[in-house]
């Protein structure tokens, strides 16, 4: 692996832990306008404190990140289909591996969908986009999904997995499962779990998040867990309490709690000043 690749993967998976946590905010390239990412520049400036790379599209990037911000992109390229059309599976590059080098990302990220009928395509699109990587020395984050008729189980998720890093991606992200461990070590790349749908609590999220790095996950990508928390800053402060200082769920809460407290007085002291 060349030194470019290795520099973008430190600048992502933190050398001091071995761990990240990801904000992802690219759910409007098919999902448009979606609960609590209607304005992506009033979700995301509070949070690119605490993210330690974010996973987001050029058009968002370019118009709601601040150029100064130093941390990590890892730039979706991959879309073309909407949750209103017949099947999210039928994807293409997106994005000119060029544009992605102009702003200077530190990783490229694309879906796969393995047991759908565009399987075969966004298998083709991740080895295409490999190619492209190794020669820029660019790593690639795989994103594993599976056909609507197969359950999300260790089975289909360990098996997209270990098809990704055979063709060569970098980092693969795929959701929890029971058996995530047997995933884990299935993969030869370094597994991020994807934080899927809102859990009911703050707790159970990071429940959720502690599950994941106790088998053997580098990290998360976690979006709507976060932004869609009625308090997103406590809550990514009680996700990184647990990738990065190993504390468990309950402790982690704490933390949120602490977080949440304080904000609260940032919060009355800005209004008593106003």
């Amino acid at each position: 692996m060349d030194w470019g690749m290795k520099n973008r993967i430190s600048r992502i998976i933190k050398p001091d832990t071995g761990r990240t946590v990801m904000l992802a905010v690219d759910h409007g390239y098919f999902q448009g306008p979606t609960h609590k990412l209607e304005n992506p520049r009033k979700t995301i400036t509070p949070l690119l404190p605490y993210a330690d790379a974010l996973m987001i599209t050029r058009g968002v990037l370019r118009t709601c990140v601040p150029p100064e911000w130093d941390g990590p992109i890892v730039l979706r390229v991959s879309g073309g289909t909407s949750m209103v059309g017949e099947s999210l599976s039928n994807e293409t590059i997106t994005t000119a591996f060029a544009d992605a080098i102009r702003l200077n990302v530190a990783a490229v990220a694309i879906s796969i969908f393995v047991g759908t009928k565009h399987e075969q395509q966004t298998l083709a699109n991740l080895a295409k986009l490999v190619d492209m990587g190794e020669e820029h020395g660019m790593p690639v984050l795989a994103v594993t999904a599976v056909g609507r008729e197969m359950a999300r189980d260790a089975r289909y998720l360990g098996l997209a997995c270990r098809i990704a890093a055979e063709l060569g991606a970098h980092i693969v992200k795929t959701y929890y499962t029971e058996g995530f461990d047997k995933m884990v070590e299935g993969c030869p790349a370094p597994v991020v779990m994807a934080g899927g749908k809102r859990c009911d609590t703050p707790l159970e999220a990071l429940q959720l998040t502690y599950a994941a790095i106790s088998e053997g996950a580098v990290g998360v990508d976690m979006g709507r867990n976060i932004w869609q928390c009625d308090d997103p800053v406590p809550m990514i402060n009680g996700v990184r309490a647990v990738v990065h200082e190993g504390l468990t769920p309950q402790e982690a809460l704490e933390r949120y709690e602490a977080v949440k407290c304080e904000c609260d007085a940032d919060a009355d002291k800005e209004e008593v000043i106003y």
